[in-house]
């Protein structure tokens, strides 16, 4: 090869090497022209949405759709509590155990379990064959000193005639007193027996009824057809349900924070967000040794009936002292990912907030730790930041 040939070869190369590189650099320009994807318009929107800080931003128009207020958070004065798990049971000053005074068949129930009954109401009828003999003695008794009683004062009569001698009158008087005692002792015991019985002239002597104590309700009925009763067994038990007690254990570092007749509230699982206001009516004298607790006892009232016995329940007895708390209304705080939050108003939009919670009050919900006074919350609507803050994060891992 010539000199001249090899310099014209090398002239061809660098020529080509250089239209390659322009072409390479061109390519990028022309991609960043190139139209969007719909995967990835969609991308860019979701991060429009969410925010560059992780807020929520929504449109004038679709603040006033989802109905979102805006409330700046305040500290409050609230009363400190001693909190207690407790159970519910009926008020032993006002629960009767109904039995029969004698051994007695059940001929006749008239109450069934959960009936409320009202006071002196028949509950059942027994047969009893001692109170048919402790009636009829009775009756017996009575016929005597009736007789007795005519004799003695035909004595009185005749004696002041002097028509008899005197040990007959002293006579008659013996055997009238030994019958008023006889009778007397005959009425005590069928009064023990069943008092209404020795005014009673309808039914067989040996039938007697049980009767409810008081206004209540039947919470235990052992009573069965036929069945014989015994004094000592009840058949029936019935319960004032109108006000129950809250049992519950203090523990001996809050003893000296809570004092008798202190105001307190219970709530029930059973509904949420109402509670039931009631006193503190009793301390324990006496601390238990293997729990160090001390028994108390709030008492309650019951007039709708909703609290039952054996509820377990949460009791707040409120102390003498007083705190400063943020207080929220509950619609505030939704759960994200399994996170208590509150949406904070920020100036590009709103941030979503995790908060620890503490007591519920009424309605309103205690913020721990998360939020500051005077911090403007999310208190209606923010259902509506929540959808858009999810949705967000979908589309960030799509």
């Amino acid at each position: 090869m010539t000199s001249l040939s090899y310099r014209r070869v090398l002239l061809l190369a660098l020529v080509a090497a250089l239209s390659t590189t322009a072409c390479t650099q061109s390519e990028p320009a022309k991609e960043s022209s190139a139209p969007k994807g719909p995967e990835v318009q969609k991308a860019e929107n979701a991060k429009a949405d969410h925010g560059a800080s992780g807020q929520v931003v929504l449109t004038a128009e679709e603040l006033q759709t989802a109905g979102i207020k805006v409330e700046p958070i305040q500290a409050q004065a609230m009363i400190d509590q001693v909190v207690l798990t407790a159970t519910i049971r009926a008020n032993q000053d006002r629960i009767a155990h109904v039995a029969p005074r004698v051994s007695a068949r059940i001929v006749k129930v008239n109450a069934n379990l959960g009936d409320s009954v009202k006071k002196g109401q028949t509950l059942a009828l027994l047969d009893s064959i001692e109170l048919g003999e402790a009636h009829s003695a009775y009756r017996q008794a009575q016929s005597q000193l009736a007789l007795a009683k005519s004799d003695f004062e035909r004595a009185q009569r005749l004696k002041a005639d002097e028509i008899i001698p005197e040990k007959d009158y002293l006579r008659a008087r013996s055997e009238f007193e030994k019958a008023r005692a006889t009778f007397q002792s005959s009425n005590d015991k069928l009064r023990l027996l069943d008092a209404a019985h020795q005014e009673s002239e309808q039914g067989p002597a040996s039938i007697f009824s049980v009767y409810a104590p008081f206004a209540g309700t039947v919470i235990e009925k052992h009573a069965i057809l036929g069945e014989l009763a015994q004094p000592d067994k009840q058949i029936f038990i019935v319960a004032d349900l109108s006000s129950l007690w809250i049992e519950a254990n203090l523990f001996e570092k809050d003893l000296a924070r809570v004092r008798i007749g202190a105001p307190a509230t219970v709530s029930v699982s059973a509904y949420p967000g109402d509670v039931f206001k009631g006193r503190l009516t009793y301390i324990s004298s006496t601390v238990d040794k293997e729990t160090r607790a001390v028994p108390a006892r709030v008492e309650v009232p019951n007039l709708d009936g909703r609290l039952k016995p054996e509820m377990f329940a949460t009791a707040s007895i409120d102390t003498a002292a007083t705190t400063k708390a943020l207080f929220l209304p509950q619609e505030a705080v939704l759960l994200v990912n399994g996170q208590p939050t509150v949406f904070v108003q920020e100036a590009g939009g709103f941030e979503p907030r995790a908060v620890e919670l503490g007591d519920k009050v009424g309605g309103r919900v205690v913020a721990k730790s998360g939020l500051k006074e005077g911090e403007p919350i999310v208190t209606s609507g923010a259902y509506a930041l929540k959808a858009r803050l999810l949705k967000s994060q979908i589309g960030d891992t799509h």
